[in-house]
This record gives structure tokens, sequence and C-alpha cells, in this order.
């Protein structure tokens, strides 16, 4: 079993999941190397690109943005990005004057095949709690500093319902292709703890 992706000493918990999967896969119940290679998936395929790409599809096609906020499970599945966890999707779209934010409260429900894998930050305790107590001093923290008339709007996940936020388009990129305005857009602009 390969390591690459723990470039640090284990945490406990780290080393008891590699060896779930070292006995998984000397069992025959999963491959070799299946556990990385389905990380690596949800790093370099599946992931925050394709949420950026639906954002700026949304940003350069009016109907399209408009059936996205209608009907966002259908929408994406227009560019090729359906799948089991995306009907349960909605997408919320930041304004001038309301800025949405997104998180679990219950666990850490995501949608992982448009944002690939949530950061570590979303699963703890002191994120999921606080931001729905004081968005605005957590989101000044992670450097989301908002203006005091900007409502802000905290949209709670669960098995049901997931949310994907879609930012602003960034003024004066009215002439600029698609696939650039994609590597505008973060995966935290779409979890709503940054603009861009």
């Amino acid at each position: 079993m390969t390591d690459h992706h723990h470039p640090h000493e284990m945490a406990p918990i780290e080393r008891r999941v590699a060896a779930l999967e070292e006995l998984l896969s000397k069992a025959g119940v999963i491959p070799e190397g299946f556990i990385d290679e389905t990380i690596r998936r949800y790093e370099e395929d599946i992931g925050p690109m394709n949420g950026a790409k639906v954002v700026a599809h949304a940003w350069t096609d009016p109907d399209f943005k408009e059936r996205l906020l209608a009907d966002a499970p259908r929408a994406i599945a227009e560019l090729g990005f359906d799948s089991e966890e995306s009907h349960a999707l909605e997408v919320i779209e930041n304004t001038d004057t309301v800025h949405n934010v997104v998180v679990c409260t219950l666990c850490s429900c995501y949608p992982w095949p448009l944002l690939g894998l949530p950061p570590a930050w979303y699963k703890d305790n002191p994120y999921r709690a606080r931001v729905v107590r004081e968005p605005r001093q957590v989101l000044a923290e992670m450097g989301c500093e908002l203006p005091d008339d900007v409502e802000i709007r905290v949209w709670d996940s669960s098995a049901e319902k997931r949310y994907l936020v879609l930012p602003l388009r960034p003024e004066g990129t009215e002439n600029t292709p698609p696939d650039e305005l994609a590597g505008l857009v973060s995966r935290d602009s779409m979890i709503g703890v940054a603009r861009l």
C-alpha cells in the first residue's frame, strides 16, 4: 500500500484506516490501491474543477443559469455531471446584497462530485457549530470580510439536500472565455467561505 497522501506522521485514526485498507485488500474485498486511486480521482478528475465549470457556464449562459437555479440536478446533468448525490443538489446564488454559506451541522454532507474531497475544516466541529451562530465572524476569520449591509444566509446540508453556492461573477470578465472563468472559481467560493 502506498502512503503518498500521508506526507506527515499518521494520526492513530489514519493508522487504523490504513490497517483496515490493508486487511480488506489482502482478503480480496477491495483491489490493491483502490482507496489511493479513489482519492486520486477525487483530487484530479472529480472535484472543484467540475463545480467551477458549472459556475462558469452559468455566468456565460443566462438560460442555463435560470435552469440551474430552478432545477440544479437536471441542469448539471446537461454538462455530464450527473450522479447519485447530484439529485439532492440545490444551487443558491450570491448577489450584491446576499452572501450564502454552506455547512452541515450534523455530519459533513457535501456535493463531492462537484467539489471533490471536503476540506478538513468543513468537517470540524468548530466550523459546523460557529458558522450557524456567528457567520460574519467565522467568514472574516477565513478571509471573507463582507460589508455590514450584505445579508449572510447559512444553508444546512443534509443527506436529503446539498447546496452549492453560485458566486458573483467578477466585474470586467464579460469577454473572458468560460475555461478561463472556471479558473477563477475556488472550491471555497462554492461553499461560500470566500468570494472567489
